[in-house]
């Protein structure tokens, strides 16, 4: 089916992330428009009628997170845009900003003048070189065309908007470790409550936002929030970005409405599974959601049936997995990752990744002995829920539902240490 593209629509248009371009395809519209005709109040009454929910993974209601500000306007605060997509199999933030990075700076923009914050920060993951560029010279060019600034467009309503890098760690995606590294910090998550809408950086009332979330902000004032609320489900509403990897012929982005079917993107969109083999498994989410088989493609692409399955949206970051595919080697792929990636906070997470990544190791490299498989198990089970932030959750999601579609699998590498696929 053909689906008009939203937040994709200036995607290969030659220098889509000038802003001459950007402006001459409708850009910068929606910015005036706010400051003209509506108050914070009523901007964050239209996000909020749009249904727009947060697109890093959580999947939290935007004008909600929004309402949560304290709305005073003497207090101090701050918006941080979540540029470090650390999550595995997830590109679509960074097409995002490679692209069309203004769109993400009106929403900044947009999102700002809601909550009364007159300084924002993007926070963007080390490894993004492009990114980086592309992120400062789009500053750049918006303060040069008043976008940003003083008494912005002479709304009398002023903002302040600079680049941080992160160092590389996929913890700092969680919002208060973000905030955390921002100060300067180790990158380690904070205990939640107090949210950053009451207690975020340096102590002050801060909205902390996922890139694609707020690139769809322009498109809603723009559009109205009825026009929004109408694509997608009734929960989850509005274009979502998929990005695609694993064993498909067209691997990359699609933007597609929620509630789209896990079949419609990997059949026609992705081409199909490549060299026309059996479909075996499918990460819906990015590596922190458990697994579907392939009797559950038929799944509506959305917060609250992925939910109702058992596993998760996430980032929207789908891997699929044909049937020659090891589960227990996808499974100590992941923990390398996980393991690599904890922070050292609790003792759960940071010892249980090792324990688990030690075990993975032994199995599958021919060495496992009887009980491996139950200990698995064991641990994974031990650690979630029993963690200070979500990552020990992510870490045993890969197992306990690898453990429950394909335990034979690990089974048969104990027993006959070897793999089952590769025999």
């Amino acid at each position: 089916t053909m689906f008009e593209r939203v937040l994709t629509r200036n995607f290969g248009l030659p220098r889509s992330e000038t802003i001459d371009v950007y402006i001459a395809n409708g850009g910068y519209q929606a910015l005036p428009k706010v400051l003209r005709e509506y108050t914070p109040k009523q901007v964050i009454e239209i996000v909020t009628a749009s249904g727009l929910r947060g697109r890093g993974g959580a999947g939290f209601p935007a004008g909600r997170k929004w309402s949560f500000m304290p709305s005073a306007p003497d207090i101090e605060k701050y918006v941080c845009v979540n540029t470090d997509e650390g999550e595995p199999g997830t590109f679509k933030d960074r097409e995002l900003v490679e692209k069309d990075p203004h769109q993400i700076i009106e929403g900044v923009i947009i999102a700002s003048y809601a909550v009364g914050a007159h300084r924002a920060f993007v926070y963007i993951r080390g490894e993004f070189f492009l990114g980086v560029k592309r992120w400062i010279k789009a500053i750049d060019d918006a303060y040069g065309k008043g976008f940003l600034g003083q008494n912005i467009l002479g709304s009398g309503f002023s903002l302040d908007l600079s680049v941080h890098r992160g160092a590389g760690a996929y913890i700092c995606g969680e919002e208060t470790a973000l905030i955390e590294s921002l100060e300067g910090k180790r990158g380690q998550p904070r205990k939640k409550p107090p949210y950053p809408a009451s207690v975020g950086l340096w102590g002050k009332p801060t909205l902390v936002h996922n890139v694609e979330t707020l690139a769809s902000v322009p498109h809603i004032i723009n559009r109205g929030a009825e026009w929004y609320a109408s694509i997608g489900t009734p929960k989850s509403t509005g274009p979502k970005i998929f990005c695609i990897s694993g064993h498909v012929r067209n691997r990359g982005v699609f933007e597609l409405p929620l509630g789209v079917t896990l079949r419609e993107i990997i059949d026609e969109h992705a081409g199909g599974t490549a060299f026309d083999k059996k479909l075996k498994a499918v990460i819906p989410g990015g590596a922190s959601t458990p697994m579907l088989t392939p009797e559950q493609v038929d799944i509506a692409m959305d917060f609250e049936s992925l939910e109702a399955a058992g596993t998760m949206l996430g980032t929207g970051a789908i891997i699929v997995m044909y049937e020659d595919t090891c589960m227990v080697d996808v499974a100590r792929r992941l923990m390398r990752f996980f393991a690599h990636e904890s922070c050292g906070h609790c003792t759960p997470c940071r010892t249980g990744t090792q324990r688990l990544l030690d075990i993975l190791e032994r199995v599958e490299h021919g060495a496992g002995e009887p009980g491996d498989v139950e200990r698995l198990g064991e641990i994974a089970q031990g650690m979630r829920g029993l963690t200070f932030c979500p990552l020990g959750d992510a870490a045993a999601n890969p197992i306990l539902s690898g453990l429950k579609l394909f335990r034979d699998e690990y089974e048969y590498h104990v027993q006959h240490k070897r793999c089952a696929v590769a025999a």
